[in-house]
């Protein structure tokens, strides 16, 4: 049995497609749905049964799953909104959670992958090193909830067993219901068929110009397939996970506008300052260390990428994946 935390989410639900296109079908899917429309990510998915997240752990903690014979954990679940500011629930349901499946992975032998974030390195001033996990200084709570269990990782001796993940600006289908959280193709998308133009912030910095601040944009479909090579090839460790390369959000829009055989028309606008004090103006993830490990890693264009997305995805409806 393997169990997907966050399955019915962004990542969590490409890894469950992933997994029954590997012929898998025995998944335990842990999530919570609430008012959302995420459930649409679970539509023609196969697995054996759904469980609340809340009622998973009191099953888990019981020893009601002990039966099982759970080979993996994929621990995807997370509230991701980088500007929460309610911390104790941060960081319950980030850090405290995650020791808890953590623990019962290491007391029944269970192999444990999990999801960790870009948002641990801040604002990048003591770089983007996924060899060392101390020294980072994260800019919201969600990025220290993520550090936070890295660094528990780190003093537990664990990831010598697990694999922690830290994901760059993932894009791709089943982001549908992240509402604000989701990726600026996405947004992109939609505000040129309801507006005609992409509205992108104002530089906050004298060592950027406008929508010149980057990012290491990197699609789902490349994520999933690096993950399920390294649960097969039974890697440990801590991983940066993006492409390596940073881009700029202009190139971002423009290659939205060319998916959509339209000509570029991007709107500058100020930045709330709300996020002035946390916004990364430069992330790109070393991946030296996982190209180590010889894994087949292979990533198309931000151009090509964006492309299979508007064209196969959002111009159909948000057909999901």
């Amino acid at each position: 049995m393997i169990i997907v935390t966050g399955g019915a989410g962004f990542i969590g639900s490409c890894f469950v497609k992933k997994l029954n296109d590997e012929g898998i079908k025995d998944i335990i899917i842990v999530d919570h749905l609430g008012n959302s429309e995420k459930w649409k990510n679970l539509v023609n998915k196969k697995y054996f049964d759904y469980i609340d997240k809340h009622v998973f752990i009191e099953l888990l903690e019981s020893g009601r799953l002990d039966e099982l014979s759970i080979e993996a954990i994929f621990h995807f679940g997370a509230c991701s909104v980088t500007t929460e500011k309610d911390a104790d629930y941060m960081m319950d349901n980030n850090f405290q959670y995650s020791k808890i499946l953590a623990m019962y992975s290491t007391e029944h032998n269970i192999k444990f992958i999990y999801a960790s974030s870009a948002a641990t390195y801040g604002a990048g001033e003591n770089g983007y090193s996924d060899s060392v996990v101390q020294n980072f200084i994260p800019l919201n709570v969600y990025g220290y909830s993520k550090q936070a269990f890295d660094e528990w990782v780190e003093k537990n001796n664990l990831f010598k067993k697990f694999v922690g993940l830290k994901f760059f600006n993932v894009f791709g289908p089943n982001e549908y219901h992240k509402g604000s959280m989701a990726s600026m193709v996405y947004k992109s998308y939609n505000q040129i068929k309801n507006e005609g133009k992409v509205k992108l912030f104002k530089s906050n910095s004298k060592d950027y110009k406008d929508g010149e601040q980057m990012r290491d944009f990197v699609y789902v479909k490349d994520v999933i397939d690096i993950i399920w090579e390294m649960y097969q090839k039974e890697i440990t460790g801590l991983y940066n996970l993006g492409t390596g390369k940073a881009r700029s959000w202009n190139d971002l829009a423009k290659a939205v506008f060319a998916a959509m055989e339209l000509e570029p028309k991007i709107e500058y606008v100020d930045m709330p300052d709300e996020l002035k004090e946390q916004y990364q103006n430069f992330t790109e993830a070393d991946m030296k260390k996982l190209k180590k490990t010889k894994l087949n890693i292979k990533f198309n264009t931000l151009e090509d990428n964006v492309r299979d997305y508007v064209s196969n995805h959002l111009q159909k409806r948000w057909k999901n994946f």
